[in-house]
């Protein structure tokens, strides 16, 4: 065992703050991404800057801390910032921690990988329909690369020889499979509906769910993502039903701290939610397998290898 682990084994609350701190140094990170990504902007440079256009500090920077201190203002000129950043910020840090908690070491610095992937495609797809490429295709790769370094991600022990190639073999099909599911899955709904249910985002999405967590997550995903979004919007579209009306999107974020618009001044339109209306299908996808990977995976993997002995019996 090493020195490091034994630290974190004797005095396991130092871990988690770790976990939790590096999770949200990351989630400030995130944000950036998410609002320059589908700019076309660097997500490196220029540095932060307030909506006024005067540098932000350091110490007005600090991840959750800073944004809870100064209010959600700006120092210098008092604008006010939006909600959303400290909250991607929490979020990726408790996604780290939980990992961190219910994982092996090797696994949960993976899965951080992965979830830092996930979030930004979350609040990028639900701010634009749109789940770009470097997450979904990126991810699928590097979810390959990852299971070749640590096959325990998929249930095999002892990088190297056979469980190295086992761990790519599951990466690769859980990829194949995971995104030929959810396309015909799409192409299905497209011939019932008469109109695309899916896009090409979402399909590619469900790849890298695949590399990371196996066929069996990717699968998951997709019922158990269809099963949330039912929740979330079935009460809506009975409200629209009942009341004549629906309540409203909200228009997607449209700045960052330091950016020329202040952050919670949107410049994009509202508008209701009904049957026949346009819903990014990513953010459940994302729920599903995070529920997947940090309390579900062990149940699920029984639950399918049951159903494939039950199959080979009857057959």
């Amino acid at each position: 065992m090493s020195a490091a682990a034994q630290v974190f084994e004797s005095f396991p609350w130092f871990g988690w703050i770790l976990a939790f701190v590096f999770g949200s140094i990351v989630g400030s990170f995130l944000n950036v991404c998410i609002y320059r990504i589908p700019e076309g902007k660097s997500v490196v440079f220029p540095g932060s800057r307030c909506a006024c256009g005067k540098p932000i500090a350091w110490y007005d920077n600090i991840p959750i801390l800073s944004w809870l201190l100064l209010r959600g203002k700006a120092r210098c000129c008092g604008r006010k910032f939006s909600i959303r950043y400290p909250f991607v910020e929490f979020l990726t840090a408790l996604l780290f921690l939980l990992a961190w908690m219910s994982q092996p070491i090797p696994v949960a610095l993976c899965y951080w990988a992965f979830f830092a992937l996930l979030v930004p495609a979350v609040f990028i797809d639900l701010d634009h329909f749109i789940i770009p490429d470097r997450f979904s295709v990126g991810g699928m790769f590097l979810g390959v690369f990852l299971s070749a370094l640590v096959p325990e991600m998929h249930g095999f022990a002892n990088p190297g020889g056979i469980a190295t190639f086992s761990g790519i073999s599951s990466a690769v099909v859980g990829a194949l499979v995971g995104s030929s599911v959810l396309y015909w899955f799409g192409a299905l709904a497209e011939i019932v509906f008469r109109k695309e249910a899916l896009g090409q985002g979402d399909v590619k999405l469900a790849g890298c769910f695949g590399a990371f967590c196996g066929w069996q997550g990717a699968v998951f995903s997709l019922f158990a993502g269809a099963l949330i979004g039912t929740v979330l919007l079935l009460p809506i579209l009975i409200w629209q039903r009942m009341k004549g009306e629906a309540p409203q999107v909200p228009a997607a974020e449209k700045s960052e701290p330091g950016e020329e618009t202040p952050v919670g001044e949107d410049d994009g339109e509202e508008g209701p939610i009904g049957f026949g209306t346009a819903v990014p299908f990513g953010p459940m996808l994302c729920a599903a397998i995070g529920l997947y990977v940090l309390w579900l995976e062990q149940p699920v993997r029984d639950w399918f290898a049951e159903v494939g002995d039950l199959l080979r019996q009857v057959i």
